[in-house]
């Protein structure tokens, strides 16, 4: 008797778990949709040459900066997930502030507008969202690499791992292709990184949902 006080804070902590789970992959999953749309909507852009930062430009910009926000959630939610169901040896606190870092970083460069380019010196917002955008991308993918390490420790997924960091490797690698190999196409490759990093989130947030409860593993 004495052990179902501990057994149902474990059922409802998993329940939690799964609920974050859900809600993060409620997040990216709008992101990924909204982002997908401007690709057609803005007509005015050229898909290979413009970067997601001029998406957020102009009338249908809001459009993505809410999604942007929603982005932002899932990392901060996936992060805070992972975190506080996996046992104290097994969780990870580097990973969590990673996320924390690219959920930041998602957010502010979501409002700091970025420079148009043109003669004119750029703006303080251009500034932010310079800085902003790379810090995004780093604690982002950095927080994949590290979550994904960590997931060897834990045996509800511990057979995630092998995708999961590979993943994670290739999203990471192709994040420092694309800011080091200038030849390349600079939307399209920036967008297909951020397709990588976003079917990584969907997977983590999936996996979240997926969450058993401590009695099933």
């Amino acid at each position: 008797m004495s052990d179902v006080p501990a057994v149902a804070q474990q059922r409802i902590a998993s329940a939690r778990t799964r609920t974050i789970g859900t809600w993060a992959l409620g997040g990216v999953a709008v992101f990924a949709l909204v982002a997908i749309a401007m690709q057609f909507l803005r007509t005015d852009l050229d898909f290979v040459r413009a970067t997601l930062s001029f998406y957020l430009l102009g009338p249908l910009g809001l459009w993505l900066q809410l999604a942007y926000v929603g982005l932002a959630m899932s990392l901060a939610l996936i992060g805070a997930g992972y975190y506080g169901a996996a046992g104290r040896e097994r969780r990870s606190a580097a990973a969590l502030c990673l996320f924390l870092v690219g959920a930041i970083g998602v957010a502010v460069t979501a409002w700091a507008e970025t420079d148009r380019g043109g003669p004119a010196a750029m703006t303080m917002a251009a500034k932010i969202h310079a800085i902003s955008a790379p810090l995004a991308f780093l604690g982002t993918t950095l927080g994949m690499l590290w979550q994904s390490w960590a997931f060897r420790r834990d045996p509800r997924w511990r057979q995630q791992f092998a995708l999961a960091f590979g993943l994670a490797v290739f999203c990471f690698v192709a994040l420092w292709l694309h800011a080091l190999w200038r030849d390349l196409p600079r939307g399209l490759s920036q967008k297909v990184v951020i397709a990588a990093i976003a079917v990584w989130l969907m997977l983590a947030a999936h996996w979240l949902r997926r969450t058993p409860s401590s009695g099933q593993y």
